[in-house]
């Protein structure tokens, strides 16, 4: 079991959605990258974090990346990892535009709404 992880089981709101999903999204070009994919395969892996079938708020992201990095021998510690985690969450956050202004992406809140339906 992965240490407690930065937005992980934390989604409790709408806004909380979209940022956790933008992080994943940010943290699926990061590891893409580690991984050595580029182009439209690094788009690919990323939007399969942030809009797969992951909960964006739970702990599969680390899990599915943890996997994938061993699987392909890329050298990272749970903590190396956590941190990028929690740096990008940070970042995300300061990406999403102000509560009532702004344009969100229409395929994050699609997704945030299907969640938050649950």
């Amino acid at each position: 079991m992965p240490p407690r992880l930065p937005g992980c089981n934390d989604v409790t709101s709408f806004e909380d959605v979209k940022t956790a999903i933008r992080r994943n999204k940010l943290l699926g070009m990061w590891a893409a990258e580690k991984l050595g994919l580029a182009g439209l395969d690094a788009e690919a892996y990323s939007d399969s974090l942030a809009m797969g079938t992951i909960d964006p708020g739970s702990c599969d992201v680390f899990s599915k990346i943890r996997k994938d990095f061993d699987d392909a021998g890329v050298v990272q510690s749970d903590e190396q990892l956590l941190q990028v985690m929690n740096d990008l969450m940070l970042q995300a956050a300061s990406q999403m535009p102000a509560t009532g202004g702004g344009n969100p992406d229409a395929a994050a809140v699609m997704l945030a709404r299907n969640l938050m339906s649950r």
